[in-house]
């Protein structure tokens, strides 16, 4: 099961997190915010599939997220979670930890914003496109 959307990078993309990487409905973001790489999302969490969303919701699911930019793709493979809400209206965040808020699009992430390729990261912070595919496999 894949789903594609849309975002792009920002001039403020710094790639710092340890811990999570973010994408987000904003159109603007500072230096602060370590963890975003990605703004103008055409897609936030209430918007995806309903099967996508049970699929995420389960702790079987292994979840793949492939991001792609004009010079660099990079993948990142998390864990779904039951207690998932997936109803936050502008961020979706992948964890590498086992937090829960209804930020979270997966947990036990193999990677965070800091550990993301230096090439994608560059070409987000020239504010190229940013393709996001969510990619689901289930046992």
């Amino acid at each position: 099961m894949e789903y594609v959307f849309h975002a792009k990078g920002h001039e403020n993309v710094t790639s710092a997190h340890k811990s999570t990487f973010e994408v987000t409905t904003d159109e603007n973001i500072t230096n602060a915010a370590d963890c975003i790489i990605g703004v103008q999302s055409d897609a936030k969490l209430g918007d995806l599939p309903l099967k996508l969303k049970g699929a995420i919701r389960d702790e079987n699911s292994l979840i793949r997220v492939r991001l792609e930019t004009e010079n660099a793709e990079d993948e990142i493979v998390g864990y779904g979670q039951p207690d998932l809400t997936l109803k936050h209206p502008t961020d979706m965040v992948c964890r590498k930890s086992n937090y829960r808020c209804s930020r979270t699009l997966m947990v036990k992430a193999d990677k965070a914003a800091c550990d993301l390729k230096k090439e994608l990261i560059d070409d987000l912070k020239e504010g190229k496109d940013l393709k996001v595919t969510i990619i689901i496999n289930q046992d």
